[in-house]
């Protein structure tokens, strides 16, 4: 057999096709808008163990807790700074009445959670409770209200309840259970899913039923309201269309809710441990539409709204699988890998990219539901890759967007294909740039050139990196830092121009002046 002889240009030219073209531009000195920090907000609904032994175990626990939401829980929600918190669903919102949540513990009714396993809810965490939550967390509240199965006066009642600091029966009631200064709540979401779970409503009637709640909804003592209508989710833009037409002028933001399903069967979505490359591949796909959906959305609500004072809230998504084996389907337990992270470092950057428009939105959820920040068993915590990529995105909170120019090198898995790159770059006051990447290829590194125009660049700083070996590498309370961030390196400077080297499955931060 005659040998192969490759000259030095056929060497370089193998090289070059081995090696992934990859540019990115980014013009420092044209700040675009700001980065809403309420972009970054939580879920936290009465589902599974997502509230009661998740965050809530009670003062009597041995679980070492303040005012009964536990201490570890909630010190390392506190250092992912996070904005809002939304509260109390969700589905669970719309069959929720207030008062079964305030007074003593011991005589609040018991109801059954329809929508979640057909557990009892006993009611432990109310009112009260939910703002002591969002005090200790240094957050927001964002409150749910029950439009499905409430009424107008209770959801009145409800607002006067928590921030009115006059003489009326209803401040003095709070008063009486312990709270003698009015709350400050500005998210108000009226309704949840009213096409669905939340009342199976039409459009029409939904507009309508919207100008009328949003009517009643009263600022009290300087707590000026930002009311949240209820959207629709996926590709129903005739919803949102319809909705923002007839009652726009009432409201300050529509919902949105995308749920990121890899096999795209709500009845098998597939499972969240134990995958290979077919369901990473087709998990970070479907998390990518959320950019058309977006996009769309927004345009409908462009007809109505051209100066985008109404924002798009976005504030249910994330990856759902199968719920793991063993646990109550209801509870929707689910595991959490590095697939996961970059389908929320993706995520992020495309709600940062729209964030002209999307100035609000919430993953769902919290601890120990869906697509968690945080597992618990008992005494035991950790926290998820998911977690991390939100303490990497903390340094784009209220941050400027500077315009990026990204040329992408494809992953093709399957005949099919999705960019192999995506990023976010920002501003802050002080002039320093953060930027954040991430390298979805399961198998390759990426190395891109990237060309900072209109500063000079002299240092980088603060740079980590969370990767992991394998497409479904997740922690467990065996290994809880088995997918955690490493300090990185992997990057040269030279004349205001980065290289970036990117092992596959990754996600960097980093910091530039």
């Amino acid at each position: 057999m005659r040998k192969l002889l490759l000259t030095p240009l056929l060497v370089l030219l193998a090289t070059v096709i081995a090696t992934a073209q990859n540019s990115m531009v980014i013009t420092a000195d044209q700040p675009q808008n700001k980065i809403s920090e309420h972009i970054y907000g939580q879920f936290s609904e009465h589902l599974g163990t997502g509230m009661y032994g998740g965050l809530w175990v009670g003062e009597d626990s041995d679980i070492p807790n303040t005012d009964g939401f536990r201490n570890d829980v909630v010190k390392a929600l506190k250092e992912l700074e996070i904005p809002n918190l939304r509260w109390p669903g969700g589905c669970f919102a719309d069959e929720y009445h207030w008062r079964d949540g305030i007074g003593p513990r011991d005589e609040r009714p018991v109801r059954v959670n329809t929508h979640w396993g057909m557990v009892l809810e006993k009611n432990q965490v109310g009112t009260h409770e939910f703002m002591r939550l969002t005090e200790l967390l240094n957050t927001e509240p964002y409150i749910s209200a029950n439009v499905g199965s409430g009424t107008v006066e209770e959801m009145a009642n409800w607002i006067e309840y928590m921030t009115f600091d006059g003489n009326s029966t209803l401040a003095n009631l709070r008063r009486k259970n312990g709270q003698d200064k009015a709350w400050k709540v500005k998210f108000w979401g009226i309704g949840n899913e009213s096409w669905g779970c939340g009342g199976n409503m039409q459009a029409d009637y939904y507009a309508n039923l919207f100008r009328r709640y949003a009517t009643y909804a009263k600022d009290f003592s300087g707590n000026d309201l930002y009311k949240i209508a209820s959207g629709f989710s996926d590709e129903n833009y005739w919803w949102t269309e319809t909705v923002v037409e007839e009652a726009g002028r009432f409201m300050d933001a529509i919902s949105l809710h995308y749920y990121t399903i890899a096999t795209g069967e709500w009845g098998h979505k597939g499972p969240s441990k134990d995958f290979g490359e077919d369901m990473y591949f087709a998990g970070l796909k479907k998390g990518l539409h959320m950019d058309e959906i977006v996009t769309r959305h927004s345009n409908r609500m462009d007809k109505f709204d051209p100066e985008k004072r109404i924002a798009l809230a976005v504030d249910e998504w994330g990856i759902w699988t199968d719920p793991l084996e063993g646990t109550n389907p209801g509870f929707l337990q689910q595991q959490n890998s590095i697939r996961d992270a970059l389908i929320a470092s993706t995520t992020l950057d495309i709600f940062n990219k729209h964030s002209d428009r999307v100035r609000i939105a919430n993953i769902a959820q919290t601890v120990n539901v869906l697509q968690a920040m945080i597992l618990t068993d008992g005494k035991k915590m950790l926290k998820t890759p998911t977690y991390h990529v939100f303490d990497f995105y903390k340094v784009h909170h209220n941050a400027m967007l500077l315009p990026l120019h990204l040329e992408t090198e494809s992953y093709e898995h399957d005949g099919k294909s999705i960019p192999s790159l995506s990023g976010t770059a920002s501003k802050n006051e002080d002039g320093s740039i953060n930027l954040t990447v991430t390298n979805l290829h399961a198998t390759q590194s990426q190395e891109v050139q990237v060309d900072i125009r209109g500063e000079e660049v002299s240092s980088v700083s603060n740079a980590r990196i969370l990767t992991a070996d394998a497409v479904d590498a997740i922690n467990t309370f065996e290994n809880p830092n088995k997918v955690s961030p490493e300090s990185f390196d992997g990057y040269t400077v030279r004349d205001s121009q980065l290289t970036l080297r990117l092992p596959s499955k990754s996600v960097i931060v980093l910091r530039i002046k």
